[in-house]
């Protein structure tokens, strides 16, 4: 695991009427990461209180920010322009499941040979409803259900 910061003091920021980032720690030497809204998430601790999977908002040529809710503030008993020690790493980004991925887990799973005597009208709506999903999890369901009826067959 690589750190962004690991036990660093960094003030917690107060600036009224920025929504959900009215309170927000700017993570210093974070300009340089590339990535677009809910691409940059970020797991660790602020005070010993563990945040999981938050994304970095991204304003241009700066630092990213990282927004402190309510429920965390409650759980750091801490307000705006008070310091918190933070660590925090960054969350691998999800890859989307290739064909090539799903072919592999038929193989491994050994229910290639069933999948591979379907018609190709078959063998294409089961991978266009794997690959089609749109979250990491819902792929894997979709894969997991699939990987069940092969088995049955």
């Amino acid at each position: 695991m690589e750190y962004l910061i690991k036990d660093q003091w960094i003030e917690l920021k107060y600036v009224p009427g920025k929504g959900a980032w009215t309170y927000h720690l700017q993570i210093p030497g974070t300009r340089h990461l590339v990535g677009r809204w809910g691409s940059l998430k970020v797991s660790g601790t602020v005070d010993r209180v563990a945040i999981q999977a938050k994304n970095l908002f991204t304003i241009g040529g700066q630092d990213k920010l990282l927004s402190i809710n309510a429920a965390i503030r409650k759980a750091l008993g801490k307000n705006g322009g008070e310091l918190v020690k933070v660590t925090l790493y960054l969350v691998a980004p999800y890859e989307k499941l290739t064909a090539n991925d799903v072919l592999d887990t038929f193989r491994n799973e050994e229910v290639f040979t069933v999948f591979s005597v379907l018609s190709q009208q078959e063998q294409s709506m089961i991978m266009e409803n794997i690959l089609s999903q749109k979250t990491e999890v819902l792929q894997f369901k979709k894969l997991e259900y699939y990987l069940k009826q092969l088995a049955k067959r």
